[in-house]
C-alpha cells in the first residue's frame, strides 16, 4: 500500500508538486529486507507498466528512463525538488499561514519538518519534470510491486495527460490544486487496488474508502514523523489517496477507465467535490464568496499582505478536526460552500492578521461553525477579552495582537484577528457590511 506524497496542498496550502513520491507502508517497520538486484528491478519495472496500461487503457506512448536510487540519493532529491517547488519566501509564506491559523506552535519550521518527513518515507517516486521513474533499492519485494503499480500509473498519466501540466494547471487557487492533486493519487491508488484484487473491476466491489482509512491511518500512525505531526497534516496527507480513490472509484461505477478522462478535460474545481462525488458528476454548480482587501488595513504601518486563498472543504474539515473534533469535522466541515482569507504580517515578530469570509450549507450549519470558530479563538488567545456587545451571532473581543471580531450573518461567518486597535471600528463596519 503506497503512502504519500509531497504536494503543495499539505495542511493549509504547502507544496503541491507533480513528482509522485510513493511512501510504501510497511517500509519503516523492516529492518533488513531482501534486495533485488538492479537488473531485477528495472525489469520488475517494466512488466508492472504492462499491467498497469492494461488495466487503465492509457497507452505506453513512449520509452520509461528509470534509475535506481539509494536512501542518500532520494534524501538528496527531496530537498533538491523542495526548492525547485517553492521559494524561500513561498516557504514563509505557508509556514505563516498555519502558524496564524493556530494549527502549529510558533516555532514550526515548515522546510525541517517536511525534510525529515519524506526522507522517512520516501520509497520510490515518479518525476514528470525528469520524465523518470525513481526506484528504490531498499524496499522489500512484496512492497516494491505496490509501489511500482501506483507510480507507474503516474508514468502514462504523464505520457498521456502531461501530468506536471495537470497538477500546476490551478496554482492560483489551492482548493482547486487539491482536488486535481486528488485526481491524480486517487487515480493512481484506485489502479494499484485493482491490480492487486487481480484485475477485479473496483466498480464491482463495496466502496473502498472506509477501509482504506482505517489502514492507512493505523499504518501511518507507525511513522515517527507523521505521528507527532500536527492532526491537519495526516488528515491532509491521508485526503488525496483515501478520498480521491473514493471520488474515481465513483466514476468508474458510472463508466469505464477510459471515460475518466473527461477528469482531465474538466477537472474538479474544489475537494467538496472529492468528499462528494455526487457534486461532480451531477454537475452540481458550487457558490463563491468575494473577500476584497480590507480598506481598514491600506497603508497600516509595519503590516505586509502575505496571501489570499481558499482553504475549501478540505482545509476546514482538516482546521476543525484538529482544533475541534473529528466528530465536529464530519459534522460541520462538510457543510462548507465557498471561503476566501486574507493574511496579513506584521513586522518585528511572528504576528498575524488574518481576515476570512465562509459560506455554509445553511444558517444552521454557519451558527455551528460560529461556535466552533469562536471556542478556537478562545483557545487560540489566552488572553481573548469580551465586549458587552457580543451575542449569538457577533462576538467582539480583543487580544495582545489586537481586535478580535466574528460574526454570523445568515449562511456566511466572517472574521477578523489581530486587527489594530486604531483600525478596529473601521474593521468591524466593513464586516458588517460584506
Amino acid at each position: 500500500m503506497n503512502r504519500v506524497k509531497t504536494h503543495r496542498q499539505l495542511g493549509i496550502r504547502f507544496l503541491t508538486s507533480a513528482i509522485a513520491l510513493s511512501l510504501v507502508f510497511g517500509c519503516a517497520t523492516v529492518a533488513v529486507a531482501q534486495q533485488q538486484s538492479v537488473e531485477e528491478l528495472l525489469t520488475q519495472a517494466d512488466e508492472v507498466l504492462q499491467q498497469m496500461s492494461q488495466i487503465t487503457g492509457l497507452a505506453i506512448k513512449g520509452q520509461l528512463n528509470k534509475r535506481v536510487v539509494n536512501r542518500q540519493q532520494v534524501a538528496t532529491y527531496i530537498i533538491q525538488h523542495l526548492h525547485e517547488e517553492m521559494t524561500p519566501a513561498e516557504i514563509h509564506t505557508q509556514e505563516s499561514l498555519v502558524r496564524a491559523f493556530g494549527l502549529v506552535p510558533r516555532d514550526f519550521n515548515l522546510e525541517r519538518f517536511l525534510v525529515k518527513f519524506y526522507t522517512e518515507q520516501a520509497a520510490g517516486f515518479y518525476d514528470p519534470k525528469r520524465k523518470t521513474m525513481f526506484i528504490a533499492d531498499w524496499v522489500p519485494p512484496e512492497m516494491q510491486a505496490m509501489t511500482l503499480s501506483h507510480e507507474l500509473t503516474h508514468a502514462l498519466q504523464d505520457q498521456n495527460w502531461d501530468l506536471d501540466g495537470y497538477m500546476h494547471g490551478a496554482r492560483s487557487d489551492d482548493d482547486a490544486s487539491a482536488a486535481r492533486q486528488a485526481v491524480v493519487e486517487g487515480y493512481a491508488t484506485a489502479a494499484m487496488l485493482q491490480q492487486a484484487a487481480g484485475g477485479m473491476e473496483l466498480a464491482q466491489l463495496p466502496e473502498l474508502g472506509p477501509l482504506l482509512e482505517t489502514l492507512t491511518s493505523s499504518q501511518l500512525a507507525e511513522s515517527p514523523e507523521l505521528a507527532s505531526a500536527p492532526q491537519f497534516f495526516r488528515t491532509e496527507v491521508l485526503f488525496p489517496y483515501v478520498h480521491g480513490m473514493g471520488f474515481i472509484q465513483a466514476g468508474l461505477r458510472q463508466g469505464s477507465w477510459k471515460d475518466l478522462n473527461v477528469l482531465i478535460q474538466h477537472p474538479p474545481l474544489s475537494t467538496k467535490q472529492i468528499f462528494d462525488p455526487r457534486v461532480y458528476f451531477n454537475h452540481q454548480s458550487l457558490p463563491t464568496v468575494a473577500l476584497p482587501n480590507p480598506p481598514a488595513l491600506d497603508g497600516v504601518s509595519g503590516l505586509r499582505f502575505l496571501t489570499g486563498n481558499s482553504m475549501g472543504e478540505l482545509g476546514y474539515y482538516a482546521l476543525v478536526g484538529q482544533l475541534i473534533s473529528e466528530e465536529e469535522a464530519k459534522s460541520v466541515g462538510m457543510a462548507w460552500l465557498a471561503d476566501h482569507y486574507l493574511l496579513y504580517e506584521r513586522s518585528g515578530g511572528d504576528y498575524y492578521t488574518l481576515v476570512a469570509r465562509t459560506r455554509w450549507t445553511s444558517p444552521a450549519q454557519a451558527q455551528a461553525f460560529f461556535r466552533d470558530y469562536h471556542l478556537i479563538l478562545a483557545n487560540k488567545y489566552s488572553d481573548l477579552t469580551t465586549s458587552k456587545s457580543s451575542g449569538p451571532d457577533q462576538f467582539i473581543g480583543s487580544a495582545s495582537n489586537g481586535a478580535v471580531f466574528l460574526l454570523r450573518k445568515d449562511d456566511e461567518c466572517v472574521w477578523a484577528e489581530g486587527v489594530p486597535a486604531a483600525k478596529s471600528e473601521m474593521m468591524l463596519e466593513w464586516l458588517r457590511a460584506l
